[in-house]
């Protein structure tokens, strides 16, 4: 059993994270003829993270061509109508879902029109690292909060790679220390030079 990937860390990887409906699903044989792959089409009506796009199409392993089919556990299937937030891996084939079924939540409107996003069903154990325990999934949220979190895991991330930064740059020289001070050390000097002669005076 997969242990899920922390909600931080999906958002830290992801290369987009967007809200579109699904208009179009087409399953063909990828270029070696052995593997069977479907390209699923958005119309993208949210960007939350990334570049703004209109469309996108996402390729996922599996599918059905001419009665033969394929499938594998922990992978996202997609319907043609259906709303989704898709976290987004760019690979080799084409962009993808980052972590599979993890990286995919399906979007539905309750009673008070207000969008609700939750993930997908997945096998994956989500984990407290902090007491080695599993927790429950993820919750349903509206989308507005969804959006909300994030934004504040990105400026989380932000201000660690800024404050990783800084620790990567080298602290100032002895050489630079005394010339940004060389005012305070030249008083400093004449201070101790009128102590030394006072004292040696009496």
């Amino acid at each position: 059993m997969a242990t899920a990937a922390p909600f931080e860390e999906k958002v830290g990887n992801a290369a987009a994270i967007v809200v579109g409906r699904c208009v179009k699903n087409e399953s063909r044989w990828d270029a070696s003829g052995r593997w069977i792959l479907t390209y699923s089409t958005f119309e993208v009506s949210n960007t939350i993270k990334g570049a703004p796009v209109q469309r996108i199409t996402v390729v996922v392993p599996g599918g059905s061509v001419g009665g033969v089919h394929q499938s594998s556990v922990g992978l996202p299937a997609f319907s043609e109508g259906d709303e989704n937030v898709l976290f987004i891996r760019n690979t080799k084939v084409g962009p993808t879902v980052l972590y599979f079924d993890q990286g995919a939540y399906n979007v539905t409107t309750n009673a008070r029109g207000e969008k609700i996003v939750a993930p997908v069903p997945s096998d994956a154990v989500h984990i407290d690292t902090q007491r080695g325990v599993a927790v429950p999934a993820e919750a349903p949220r509206t989308l507005d909060e969804f959006k909300a979190d994030v934004g504040r895991v990105m400026r989380e991330h932000q201000k660690m790679e800024i404050i990783h930064e800084r620790a990567k740059q080298p602290g100032p020289t002895l050489r630079a220390m005394i010339v940004d001070n060389k005012l305070v050390l030249a008083a400093l000097a004449v201070g101790l030079l009128i102590a030394a002669w006072q004292l040696f005076r009496r």
